[in-house]
């Protein structure tokens, strides 16, 4: 209810769009539904539904707070006593609290069943929408549970790592029920050459670890642990590193500062430096990177699911907008051009979103089918690349269709837009995905007979997918230098092949668009004919 108009006010506010706010996003994402429902993980759909609710509303509202009033190091107490403490605004513990008890980090390890892994994944989806900054520590969380669960010394990590509480306080991990973790693998001079980690673990009697070195980007710094990598005797280790000793004190590292970044404002990121730090070995000495891919593998598929979370976001708030927004003399969606924009959009998001589900429903298979593995090393590779380079040129559309007011911060979509490039360079740029994938389809020969399977299963639907299938598809792989030509038609066909098997209403706009000649570059340059209307309708009730 606003106040009645004064004499002297100037204008009546009218001709824009309610807020936002309160919208149940499980139920309005029919993508992310029919995706849940088609991999069998429906037994989640209760508890997705419910979360689905809290993430359009009160998650939604606590983000802006968690955002506008970012983390702040705090290196000495009153005293002089070194701290190295990061404080958060309240609406980041609240959000953590949220998420945690409701499974974000780890509702597939403390509740292992078919379609588990699916359904955290939904749940990473919907969470990424509301916030993304919590979504690393929760991502980083749930990954390193695949890796410390293996070694039996360090099951009570895992175990409260995938346990649904959350608990900021800075005290021994055997005082909490629930406890998060972090990782530190890059260092100033290798970035994603690993290998070229200077930092040294050096052997105690006891069979802990000294490290002495330093992390360039060590992100949630307040966790209860770091999974690192580090030179040992025998070369690059994996190794756990506390931030609490069992006997009460701080490890013997040093946060020098926070990074000021461009986006993720709500998650503190970090340099560190180890000064006699102890940690606990992960596997082998010498074998850090094969016992930490497994990690890494999982937060790359939060990669892709956050990113096609942010899209899914951004075509929301601008069709949201659209459809009460008048220009013109009509609605701003009623405008055939802006039609066919957010049409395009919708057909981008629905594209990402069913690629995500697909590979989570492929981790979710692996343990009972040999080819499941092959297919979410594929999909995980693919994915990563191509749904996370079209997110920021995605956000940035969206914007465009709000004017100025998604330029500015009142809107969702700066903040958005500030987090879209993220996930493209997180854990792995473009260049070392598309690498990645042709080293693995190299080295493994039924990895790619498993994609050509997976291409070749929706043959004969649309006579454009068999064309450019028959077009772009090669047994000889191409060399580094049209890596990233290969990875985006792949891309482009798994999608495709996807959303024809499953026989979603809008794979004949996406087979036509992506892989015909009709579409141009840029969002909005849909054939003519494609029925807009009912993309959009589909796309948000």
């Amino acid at each position: 209810m606003h106040d009645e108009i004064g004499p002297f006010q100037t204008h009546v506010v009218e001709n824009q769009p309610p807020p936002f706010t309160g919208r149940d996003l499980w139920s309005d994402d029919a993508a992310l539904v029919e995706a849940v429902q088609r991999t069998g993980a429906l037994v989640f759909a209760p508890r997705l539904a419910a979360y689905g609710k809290l993430a359009g509303d009160t998650l939604y509202r606590l983000g802006f707070d968690a955002n506008r009033d970012r983390p702040r190091l705090r290196t000495h107490d009153a005293q002089g006593h070194r701290i190295d403490t990061v404080e958060f605004h309240p609406a980041y513990h609240e959000l953590m609290q949220l998420a945690k008890a409701h499974g974000v980090a780890g509702l597939s390890w403390h509740e292992p069943q078919p379609g588990a892994h699916v359904a955290r994944a939904a749940l990473s989806y919907l969470h990424h929408q509301a916030e993304a900054g919590t979504s690393c520590p929760l991502t980083m969380t749930h990954a390193a549970v695949a890796v410390l669960a293996a070694h039996p010394m360090l099951s009570e990590w895992a175990r409260k790592a995938a346990a649904p509480v959350y608990d900021p306080r800075d005290v021994p991990m055997a005082d909490k029920a629930g406890i998060t973790l972090g990782m530190g693998m890059t260092e100033k001079q290798g970035g994603s050459d690993v290998r070229s980690n200077a930092t040294t673990a050096q052997p105690e009697a006891d069979g802990s670890y000294r490290l002495v070195g330093h992390k360039w980007f060590f992100s949630a710094p307040m966790s209860d642990g770091f999974l690192v990598l580090a030179q040992a005797p025998a070369g690059l280790t994996c190794l756990l590193m506390p931030r609490r000793l069992p006997n009460g004190n701080r490890n013997a590292f040093q946060l020098m500062r926070l990074k000021d970044k461009l986006g993720d404002w709500s998650n503190a990121s970090s340099e560190v430096e180890f000064a006699g730090a102890h940690a606990w070995r992960v596997g082998e000495e010498g074998r850090g990177v094969a016992t930490i891919i497994q990690m890494v593998m999982m937060t790359r598929l939060d990669c892709m699911l956050g990113a096609a979370a942010e899209m899914r976001m951004a075509l929301a708030q601008a069709l949201h907008h659209a459809r009460h927004r008048r220009t013109f003399g009509q609605r701003l969606c009623d405008h055939p051009l802006m039609a066919n924009v957010l049409a395009d959009l919708a057909l981008e998001s629905e594209a990402a979103t069913a690629l995500a589900i697909h590979v989570a429903a492929a981790v979710d298979a692996a343990s009972g089918d040999a080819r499941e593995p092959m297919r979410a090393r594929v999909g995980t590779a693919l994915g990563k690349y191509w749904i996370c380079k079209r997110a920021a040129v995605f956000v940035n559309e969206a914007q465009e269709c709000l004017g100025g007011a998604g330029y500015v911060e009142e809107s969702m979509l700066p903040r958005l837009y500030r987090q879209a490039p993220l996930n493209s360079i997180w854990e792995g740029s473009g260049n070392i995905q598309c690498l990645d994938l042709l080293r693995a389809l190299q080295r493994e020969p039924q990895a790619l007979q498993v994609l050509l399977e997976d291409l070749q299963a929706a043959c004969g639907r649309e006579p454009l997918f068999d064309a450019a299938l028959a077009r772009w598809w090669t047994d000889t792989l191409p060399g580094p230098v049209l890596a990233r030509l290969y990875c985006e038609r792949m891309a482009l066909l798994l999608q495709a092949s996807i959303l024809l098997r499953a026989g979603s209403p809008v794979a004949p706009a996406f087979v036509r668009s992506r892989l015909g000649t009709e579409h141009g570059m840029a969002f909005g340059t849909l054939p003519g004919d494609i029925d807009a209307d009912a993309l959009l309708a589909r796309a948000l009730p």
